[in-house]
């Protein structure tokens, strides 16, 4: 997600020094979890890309992408359930998760649509309805707004858009305490960050910050190169050239992008829904899974 660029460089910078010392100079390392069995690789633009399908193949298509530093199983909750009458397509970004890197370090948001682009071309999907989290909030709306013809229905949650903390159509500096993080993450670091993205971060089991600081383990690299291209221009225009139907989901307690800023893009996409949770933070998918799937589940139902 544009979490760890967006919950402030200078606070993360200060505090990661001290939770990167010798206390946790030992601490195991986060072994990479395999694939399950539903997942395939698919190679696009060289990447090769896990994918994982679930579902009637022939039922409607719904296509979930997750943010920053994230990866497929951010889905879970919402998958478990729209795969009852859905065909549910989730993937890791390039760079993230099990997908390995791109050759080439193609990681800024028009890169990324063009590879949705072709990674539906190579699994046969026309149309979808498409959801993105945070930064794959902001991949799914550009793709909305470039490609209006292969897109159903548009769902944002927590979407980065608006510039936040500087970040503008140039990218910022990402400082060295960083780019230590990404190519290092200590569980306190890790926690720490959680912290920024959950409102309730003590619900969080122990395997599930594991599973998080596995899933930066090994693609540091790509992570900091992707920070490094990562820009928010104006968004207005790309939004008001949206004709799907369109849901934003917000969790008030968001502490990386304002829930100010959900009311903007509402107000920017012709027609769009805008539901805020309270007492939920940066992932409602996660944090209020079954209060989101019910509004998502209307809106699918409404926009028929």
């Amino acid at each position: 997600m544009v979490r760890h660029h967006l919950i402030g460089f200078s606070m993360f910078a200060a505090v990661l020094p001290a939770l990167a010392g010798p206390v946790f100079a030992t601490a195991p390392a986060a072994a990479l979890p395999s694939p399950a069995a539903a997942d395939r690789f698919v190679t696009v633009e060289g990447v090769r890309f896990r994918v994982r399908e679930e579902g009637p193949r022939n039922a409607p298509p719904i296509l979930l992408v997750h943010g920053f530093t994230f990866s497929l199983e951010s889905w879970d909750g919402w998958a478990a359930d729209l795969a009852r009458d859905h065909r549910v397509i989730r993937f890791d970004l390039a760079g993230h998760g099990l997908s390995g890197p791109h050759p080439r370090a193609a990681y800024g948001t028009e890169a990324r649509v063009r590879q949705l682009v072709k990674l539906m071309d190579r699994l046969g999907i026309a149309r979808a309805t498409i959801a993105g989290n945070s930064f794959g909030g902001l991949v799914a709306w550009n793709f909305a707004a470039r490609y209006p013809r292969r897109i159903d229905r548009l769902v944002l949650i927590d979407s980065a858009a608006f510039s936040i903390n500087g970040v503008t159509d140039k990218p910022v500096d990402v400082p060295p305490a960083m780019r230590a993080y990404l190519l290092d993450p200590k569980p306190a670091a890790v926690a720490f960050s959680a912290a920024a993205i959950y409102a309730h971060p003590d619900r969080l089991s122990p395997a599930r910050l594991d599973q998080m600081r596995a899933m930066i383990v090994g693609n540091g690299p790509a992570l900091i190169a992707h920070l490094e291209q990562f820009t928010l221009p104006d968004p207005l225009p790309g939004l008001g050239r949206i004709k799907a139907p369109t849901l934003i989901l917000w969790g008030r307690a968001d502490k990386v992008i304002p829930v100010a800023q959900a009311e903007q893009i509402a107000a920017a996409i012709p027609g769009a829904k805008l539901v805020i949770y309270d007492d939920v933070g940066h992932a409602p998918q996660e944090e209020a899974t079954a209060a989101s799937l019910s509004d998502l589940r209307t809106f699918l139902n409404q926009s028929k």
